[in-house]
């Protein structure tokens, strides 16, 4: 069921003009470029034209977009520019390039939330936009909690301006969020919200708003309350004609008739479905109105009327390449199948069910992936702009304070108290200089982190592509979910300059479990942690890993016999003691056999590891130890290699 989606481009495609007038408005708007010699019209008629193409050809409102941005820079006009910005982003949702789409959105946020204007509501709706527009992104990401986020701040901002329309358009979208995350009362109470504003302004879409508000009470099973509001879409798109949104109106109805037990009315609403669907050529919802016949029939034990719809059901989702109504209609043929007492038919449908359900888990887990990077960036970008605003409004302050002082003492000591008001801001001065390099080595230590991320990153797909040529597709499939994993730890990890000691052990496991899936159990691991150690005990992330990476490529894979790791957190006076010890060839044979190696390599991770604990010194002005060594017996019998590392102890915040 897609009439809950079809909000979430209502900033975008809210209505639908008819062709003929949208080229007349968009002419008028070219002919009035044409004759305009004042840059900051132009500026405007540029955006106005490429908001004009939204509905017909994001190619040229990017173009358009485009130039009112290097317009509306070259002249310094900010509101153009971030106007422009806006457009470059709904170009790009468009085509779906939604990392384009959001770096634009949050360029066109930060820029509102800076500048100043005299019209103080432009700047708001502007603002208002990008929010929404980010909000947008998200959701269509899947990412609900973001988009929940940017959603309530632009209907803040909304409800402040006292726009209804914008409100009710995103009431639409937050009630969709909430229903997406099952908080189907949240949901209800925000459709209902819009639904009161849309009846105020007699809105076209009116009729989508109560399809929502019916189903919400559906799930619910709440049925009378469920027919009123499907009565009510219904009279409103008689009014205001929509094909796409009558279809899923009578899939949605015939759900409520299925539940009430009138099976023959819910038949007849889906084939009206089918035909109101095929009016637009709407495979989709052909095919989810297919699979409702299906499945009633099923349960109905009507079983060659069954068979039909999910074939024609299974038609259409392969035609249209849409893996999760494949995999619908496979299940339901095994189950049809098997209901006819046809084992090898139910068995070679479940197979392809299982095939078509892993090939959807597989891409879901790719589109999570790059969720992931999409959102990291998205962090990334909102920390420094952040850290921006902070400096900047720092030193403002700090401008507005110095000038004060200077003033003030020149006013009322004059020359005479000069040097002792000199000596005094010499003195603030010089605390200010001590934080602020207190802050620069701190910045310096994220910054080294940030540094092992690409390098832990560059390790660990290597180890996938080698993984893949030696052992196999079906065994990479399960290195890439483990691998996917540790990914989501890294990420989520990256943010912080510090994290709780448990979850760098938590990192630690994931990482030597797909290194033993790859080396195929050539070692065994172990990871201890001291019960002295107290739970906010902290530590910098993936400070340990090229360790335990050097241990395993260097120190026991090059081992003939079965080789193994310790890991070892204990606490020592004021010191974190962490250890990592193997029982492979030990330093020097490593060393000399990489100095005889082939391949040169030069390995960036125990530099970048060294300078980061210059830093940790730098931040805590406590002493930092740095130890490897070779395990020997009496008399030079090598047993492997210990690294010990001798850390402050610091806590979480």
């Amino acid at each position: 069921m897609r009439i809950e989606k079809y909000f979430l481009l209502y900033g975008l495609l809210f209505f639908s003009v008819l062709c003929w007038s949208q080229d007349q408005k968009t002419d008028s708007l070219i002919s009035a470029l044409q004759k305009t010699r004042n840059d900051i019209d132009k500026a405007e008629l540029l955006n106005a034209i490429a908001d004009q193409y939204k509905t017909s050809d994001p190619k040229l409102m990017l173009d358009y977009a485009q130039k009112a941005f290097d317009l509306a820079q070259k002249i310094d006009y900010q509101l153009a520019e971030g106007n422009a910005m806006l457009n470059m982003g709904n170009a790009n949702i468009i085509v779906g390039n939604y990392a384009k789409a959001l770096q634009h959105f949050t360029d066109a946020q930060h820029l509102f939330e800076t500048i100043t204007v005299k019209d103080d509501t432009e700047k708001q709706k502007g603002l208002a936009k990008a929010l929404g527009s980010i909000g947008i992104v998200f959701s269509e990401q899947s990412n609900y909690s973001k988009a929940l986020q940017y959603y309530l701040k632009a209907v803040t901002i909304y409800e402040r301006l006292k726009d209804e329309e914008k409100c009710a358009k995103l009431y639409n979208n937050i009630g969709i969020v909430y229903k997406s995350i099952s908080a189907d009362f949240k949901a209800l109470e925000y459709f209902i919200k819009a639904q009161k504003i849309q009846e105020k302004r007699h809105d076209p879409n009116l009729g989508i708003t109560y399809t929502n508000i019916g189903n919400g009470y559906l799930k619910q099973n709440n049925l009378p309350k469920a027919f009123d509001y499907y009565s009510k879409a219904k009279a409103a798109l008689d009014k205001h004609p929509n094909p796409r949104a009558l279809g899923e109106w009578y899939n949605n109805v015939g759900l409520y008739y299925k539940a009430s037990k009138q099976n023959e009315q819910a038949v007849s609403n889906w084939k009206s479905a089918i035909k109101t669907f095929a009016s637009i050529d709407d495979k989709f919802g052909v095919g989810d109105s297919y699979i409702h016949l299906g499945q009633l029939f099923l349960e109905q034990n009507k079983l060659s009327e069954a068979i039909t719809m999910a074939e024609k059901a299974l038609a259409l989702a392969k035609e249209i390449k849409v893996l999760e109504q494949v995999v619908i209609t496979e299940k339901l043929l095994s189950d049809i199948y098997a209901q006819q007492n046809k084992p090898a038919l139910a068995l070679a449908h479940f197979k392809l069910y299982s095939r078509a359900k892993d090939s959807l888990t597989n891409a879901e887990n790719i589109r999570r992936s790059v969720e992931e990077e999409l959102n990291f960036d998205f962090e990334k970008r909102e920390t420094i702009h952040q850290k921006e605003i902070e400096k900047r409004d720092l030193l403002l302050k700090e401008e507005s304070k110095r000038n004060t002082l200077q003033l003030f003492f020149a006013a009322i000591f004059g020359l005479l108290l000069f040097g002792i008001a000199f000596l005094i801001y010499n003195r603030i001065q010089l605390k200010k200089n001590l934080t602020l390099q207190k802050e620069l080595a701190e910045y310096e230590q994220k910054a080294l982190h940030l540094q092992m991320n690409p390098h832990f990153v560059f390790n660990c797909l290597g180890s996938i592509s080698s993984f893949i040529v030696q052992n196999g597709t079906d065994s990479a499939i399960k290195y890439l979910s483990k691998f996917s994993k540790l990914m989501r730890l890294t990420l989520e990890y990256s943010k912080e300059s510090l994290i709780p000691i448990d979850k760098e052990i938590e990192s630690l496991q994931n990482y030597l479990e797909l290194e033993q899936l790859r080396f195929n159990n050539k070692f065994t691991f172990s990871i201890f942690k001291s019960d002295a150690i107290e739970d906010d005990v902290a530590l910098p992330p993936l400070l340990l890993q090229p360790f335990v990476e050097n241990a395993i490529i260097h120190g026991v894979i090059p081992k003939k016999e079965i080789g193994s790791i310790a890991v070892r957190f204990t606490v020592e006076k004021d010191s974190l003691i962490c250890t990592v010890e193997d029982n492979g060839i030990g330093f020097n044979e490593s060393k000399a056999q990489k100095e005889n190696s082939v391949v040169a390599h030069k390995s960036m991770a125990l530099d970048i590891t060294k300078k980061r604990l210059e830093m940790i010194e730098s931040t805590t002005k406590q002493k930092t130890e740095f130890k490897i060594e070779e395990v020997k017996t009496h008399p030079e019998e090598i047993l492997g290699t210990k690294v010990t590392l001798h850390l402050p102890i610091q806590y979480s915040k």
